[in-house]
């Protein structure tokens, strides 16, 4: 596995922004001038997705919370998810997963290699609609 710096220095830059506003005080009721992430509807991303050897996503809706199910060797999972600006959040065995969107390569399944529109978890758990 490669580590690039990116990491290391995305957290550097975050830290030094934490450190300006240090000290600041917000008065009672009133509300920061930074606006929140915004979170991204990924309505789109409702129905089916193909992993290799019968594994599957699916993926509902109802009001602002992501149904998602995933269905590996050991049967089906569903979890409860939120939308993020980067995808859907949801918490597996006590662990954040966010589900995101990338390319085949992006899965880093070789089975899914040549498709162009998948989701993936985490490398090696990717699923894919073309």
């Amino acid at each position: 596995m490669r580590i690039g710096w990116s990491g290391p220095f995305a957290m550097v830059l975050l830290l030094a922004g934490c450190e300006q506003d240090k000290g600041k005080e917000v008065a009672p009721g009133a509300t920061s001038s930074k606006p929140a992430p915004a979170a991204v509807d990924w309505s789109a991303w409702q129905g089916r997705w193909t992993g290799p050897e019968g594994t599957s996503l699916e993926i509902g809706k109802v009001g602002d919370r992501y149904s998602i199910t995933i269905q590996n060797l050991d049967g089906p999972s569903t979890f409860e998810g939120v939308a993020t600006r980067d995808g859907i959040q949801f918490a597996r065995n006590g662990e954040a997963e966010l589900l995101h969107a990338t390319d085949g390569a992006g899965t880093g399944m070789k089975w899914l290699q040549d498709k162009k529109h998948c989701l993936t978890i985490r490398p090696g758990e990717g699923f894919c609609r073309d």
